[in-house]
């Protein structure tokens, strides 16, 4: 395991050099492909080696807006879908679980038309990411968690309960319903809790409200929640052998530091963790120094 510390910063590579990346806005097209029974909407940059870019929650495709720039300009097709159940991807007949959530992440490589891809995945997608790389290791070249260390390795203390006690409060009834009052007023405070040192503009909520706006994708997106069990599913219980870059928030107020290098034992490979600034929403937070930060490693 290696661990590198790596500071914020809020510089834009668009405005500080000539010829850099620069972010496309919520305008791009967005296509469509038919993977594990479920229509998945994406937005694609880039053409050469497939990267997989997955959401976490409450969150679309358009959280990569930054670093799929980037590593498109790297030379890598960038490929970002909207998770299952997130609006305008197809809603599921039931809550999806962690083996369909793995088990989708594969699917698209292979609707995507690519053998293997790197995958890039945070929070929820993060555990869809670990998920695959423990299913199909030959189909995962490199795997980039963001805000998860391995589920399965976590400890509970006060503190992170604390943390997570949305999780018991989104399996109720009439969560969603409550999720969306006041025009989602809860989305800010969740973003506030997870990355305290952020004080994000209004409209970096602009996509996430879009998708919610459609209560069936809002309902899915929260059945995530309902299914999640504190018992790891066999995915998250097997040991991953693909390369795995890990990044740790330094402001995180759940998961520290010492907990992805805790997560170590689980990989049979070359595990690096990267210290650096911002909490659980770290790649928004420092959108541009993070999005410099990924293709070091691809």
């Amino acid at each position: 395991m290696f661990v590198r510390s790596c500071p914020a910063s809020s510089s834009s590579p668009c405005a500080s050099r000539a010829g850099a990346y620069c972010p496309r806005s919520m305008g791009d097209e967005i296509a469509f492909v038919e993977a594990n029974g479920l229509r998945f909407a994406y937005i694609e940059q880039g053409s050469g080696p497939l990267v997989l870019m997955l959401h976490g929650f409450p969150d679309t495709a358009h959280t990569w807006d930054d670093l799929r720039a980037r590593v498109a300009a790297e030379g890598y097709r960038a490929v970002s879908p909207y998770m299952r159940g997130y609006h305008p991807s197809a809603i599921p007949a039931s809550d999806a679980d962690q083996e369909t959530l793995a088990r989708d992440t594969l699917a698209l490589i292979e609707a995507l038309g690519a053998r293997d891809a790197v995958i890039i995945g945070h929070d929820w997608g993060a555990a869809a990411a670990y998920g695959a790389a423990a299913l199909a290791p030959d189909r995962v070249q490199k795997l980039f968690v963001i805000g998860i260390p391995h589920p399965a390795t976590l400890k509970p203390t006060l503190k992170k309960l604390w943390g997570v006690r949305h999780f018991a409060a989104y399996k109720l009834p009439g969560a969603p319903e409550r999720f969306a009052r006041n025009d989602f007023a809860a989305l800010p405070a969740i973003y506030r809790r997870w990355s305290p040192t952020w004080n994000p503009d209004p409209q970096e909520f602009d996509a996430v409200r879009a998708s919610f706006s459609n209560p069936e994708s809002l309902n899915a997106a929260f059945g995530y929640y309902r299914k999640l069990s504190p018992k790891p599913s066999a995915s998250l219980a097997a040991r991953i052998a693909v390369p795995v870059v890990a990044f740790a928030g330094l402001d995180d107020p759940v998961a520290e530091p010492s907990d992805y290098r805790r997560a170590a034992r689980m990989f049979d490979n070359e595990y690096i963790v990267e210290e650096v600034g911002g909490g659980h929403f770290m790649h928004r937070e420092y959108p541009e120094s993070f999005a410099e930060r990924v293709p070091t490693h691809l």
